[in-house]
């Protein structure tokens, strides 16, 4: 089944030429693995592009599925090939309806099974909240999202037809569907899925991390790089 990971190589014109790597999202241990002698990590990363010229917030809304895909690395070939990882968080259960609701965190390698242990007992603790009716569905992925950016600082996202409006603020789930009986419980759609880490911001000085500055120009200049 693989770990799949989505990695991004900068190019000159400050938008990205993105690769697969079908191992890369098991540990982040890709973060050392790419130098500039070894910028396909040994063969670890497909030398074919999946897509280039885009820019950072299309790698999310338009290539970083949370339910497939487990991390993110985004690479500066021009800053001596340094790299960012970024673990992924699925923020969603079972056959959620908004399977596409995920969130990136930066992380380093040493510190990336903290993450995921952290999450997965979250999002596990939350699931049977939900079952129990103490919460909604829609409560209970709000807190998550809000404990993910708080603990984390990690960036959430909409995968596939985010809407271009989005509020900077955050995102409103849609409201569970209520079920009736005397408790008049808002209940949970679908089975809780006990991991959501992938099936899942500091900019270094040249400005390749989420908090830094944009990506410039969205044109068709030059390679990306590697």
């Amino acid at each position: 089944m693989g770990h799949r990971a989505l990695v991004a190589y900068r190019r000159p014109d400050r938008l990205y030429g993105l690769r697969y790597s079908h191992w890369g999202g098991e540990d982040l241990a890709l973060a050392e693995a790419i130098t500039p002698r070894t910028p396909l990590a040994d063969g670890a990363i497909d030398g074919a592009l999946l897509a280039d010229s885009i820019s950072r917030e299309r790698i999310l809304t338009d290539h970083l599925d949370p339910r497939v895909h487990e991390a993110l690395y985004l690479v500066a070939p021009d800053a001596g090939y340094a790299v960012d990882p970024y673990r992924v968080c699925w923020l969603e259960w079972g056959d959620g309806r908004d399977g596409g609701r995920g969130a990136i965190v930066a992380t380093e390698p040493a510190d990336d099974r903290a993450v995921r242990v952290w999450f997965r007992a979250t999002k596990t603790t939350l699931a049977d909240v939900i079952e129990m009716g103490v919460l909604s569905r829609r409560a209970a992925q709000t807190y998550l999202e809000a404990r993910v950016h708080e603990e984390w600082d990690g960036r959430c996202y909409t995968y596939g037809d985010a809407p271009a409006d989005e509020p900077a603020g955050g995102y409103d789930p849609p409201l569970d569907r209520w079920l009736g009986g005397a408790d008049g419980l808002e209940g949970a759609d679908g089975e809780r899925d006990t991991d959501g880490v992938g099936t899942g911001e500091n900019e270094r000085d040249e400005g390749n991390r989420w908090d830094g500055e944009g990506n410039g120009r969205e044109d068709e200049e030059s390679g990306d790089g590697a």
